[in-house]
């Protein structure tokens, strides 16, 4: 994978978006033909799963157009590792909805990530069961489907989308497939990447300390997160750091990092 130009990379408060919400929804980012050729071959390969990234180039071209190129290097460098993909396919009136869970939790990085694609072919509003997510629980490790026995949680939000739209969520983001209430079929296809690299200032990180930016991070709570939201806003203060490349920035509650640096 070729270096993307700067132009292309995530800004700094993209980024503070995606450290704070584990997720970021870049909507309409493929043109209408490229998502045509794609949703032709979903249909035509329906039954691909985890081969369709292999078998539809039409897929592979979508992924080396510079601004999904340059998102993609935004979170996991240059030469990211493919580690798998999968076509998800929602038939109509499918009433039955998925248990919440996060993907593969067996990880001992403690802010290494890996980040999973989520490309919207066709428009998917609500009611065609687009994926719900928890916004905020990336960070909160839980082991794949022991959160199966929760079925609302304040905060959660569908993440409807029109055609074109990529959403990168961390690997870690609680998330769960809804029914389809609609009479026609819904696509999604999920690639997941595994850094090359650090993960450390590969976006474009011009003015990653501006109040404006760092001001989405502080004000970063979520109900859901209770009595533990300022231990979520330490930890979200130790990924910041983790991704502007920045040992010495703190966005950390009641400038928690700095205060308790020396051990």
């Amino acid at each position: 994978m070729s270096t993307s130009e700067k132009q292309h990379l995530l800004t700094a408060r993209q980024m503070a978006r995606f450290v704070t919400d584990g997720y970021l929804q870049l909507d309409e980012l493929v043109p209408s033909p490229y998502n045509e050729a794609v949703l032709a071959d979903e249909k035509r390969m329906a039954d691909a799963g985890y081969h369709f990234w292999s078998q539809s180039e039409a897929l592979r071209t979508v992924f080396e157009l510079p601004q999904v190129k340059g998102a993609v290097q935004s979170f996991v460098g240059v030469n990211p590792a493919y580690d798998h993909s999968y076509l998800h396919i929602v038939g109509p009136d499918q009433t039955k909805a998925q248990d919440w869970h996060a993907d593969s939790i067996i990880d001992v990085r403690p802010f290494a990530f890996d980040v999973q694609a989520f490309y919207f072919t066709h428009d998917t509003p609500v009611e065609m069961g687009p994926t719900l997510i928890l916004p905020g629980s990336h960070l909160r490790k839980v082991n794949t489907t022991s959160i199966g026995r929760y079925k609302n949680i304040v905060g959660q939000c569908q993440l409807a989308a029109k055609a074109g739209t990529i959403v990168f969520m961390h690997h870690g983001i609680w998330h769960c497939a809804q029914p389809n209430r609609t009479n026609q079929m819904r696509y999604v296809f999920k690639l997941r990447l595994r850094p090359g690299q650090q993960q450390r200032s590969l976006f474009n990180t011009e003015g990653y300390q501006d109040p404006e930016v760092t001001d989405i991070i502080n004000k970063g709570y979520y109900k859901w997160q209770g009595n533990e939201a300022r231990l979520e806003h330490v930890q979200r203060a130790k990924f910041w750091r983790y991704v502007t490349g920045d040992d010495n920035v703190d966005v950390s509650f009641e400038t928690a990092l700095t205060r308790m640096s020396i051990r």
